[in-house]
């Protein structure tokens, strides 16, 4: 497959930005998975329905909301201008923040559904044993759990990769910066350039299709 500078530059930063996020969000939507999970509160199912939003909400909607939240007018953007950061749009870290928003949910709810096929029995023979929660949680719940973690993992990787709208709004298109794969096809296809944008859109394919293969064939249930 030949690809250009501009195309291996817009790789390398995709999967830069999509390996980043997977762990910020492993970090992240572990604990708030397993308090959605344990916790039957009119409180948690705002949470979580906050959380879903990303699945039904049009990607340039929360691209949009987030170019406000973290543009010069907004607190984000005075307190970072006052630090010294400078303003997250059109950056990585601002791609970075969009992303994590993005792909939460595609983290937190095979997460979420791995903590509650636990069920209380587990937890219940940890604390006869006198297990502290912190040991219960580590030594018990994520083992358990484990199959959703790595769905988790994957399919947060995955959906970073092929994230344009909130991507292009957020991070715009500069080479080199903040031009991921999917808005280098885009504008291959704006210059009508088919048959580098057909290398890249085949490369996603592929890639996508060894993800979701390799997800279903490692992470079968145990028998």
């Amino acid at each position: 497959m030949w690809f250009s500078p501009e195309d291996i530059a817009a790789i390398g930063l995709t999967l830069k930005l999509a390996a980043t996020t997977t762990l910020c969000l492993l970090v992240l939507a572990t604990p708030l998975a397993w308090w959605l999970a344990r916790s039957h509160s009119v409180r948690a199912k705002i949470v979580g329905a906050i959380v879903t939003l990303p699945l039904v909400l049009p990607p340039t909607v929360i691209g949009f909301y987030l170019l406000v939240a973290l543009g010069p007018n907004s607190p984000v953007g005075q307190l970072t201008e006052a630090l010294g950061i400078g303003l997250l749009p059109f950056t990585f870290w601002g791609l970075l923040i969009a992303s994590i928003i993005y792909s939460l949910p595609f983290a937190v709810q095979p997460l979420q559904q791995a903590f509650a096929a636990i069920g209380a029995r587990p937890l219940e023979v940890a604390a006869t044993l006198r297990a502290s929660p912190r040991d219960t949680f580590f030594s018990v719940v994520l083992p358990l759990a484990r199959p959703g973690i790595i769905t988790a993992a994957v399919m947060s990787f995955a959906h970073t990769v092929g994230e344009f709208g909130v991507v292009l709004m957020i991070g715009g298109n500069i080479p080199y910066e903040t031009r991921v794969i999917s808005v280098q096809i885009y504008d291959h296809v704006e210059a009508l350039e088919y048959t580098q944008a057909h290398a890249l859109s085949l490369a996603m394919l592929a890639f996508s299709f060894i993800v979701l293969f390799a997800l279903h064939f490692f992470n079968k249930p145990a028998r």
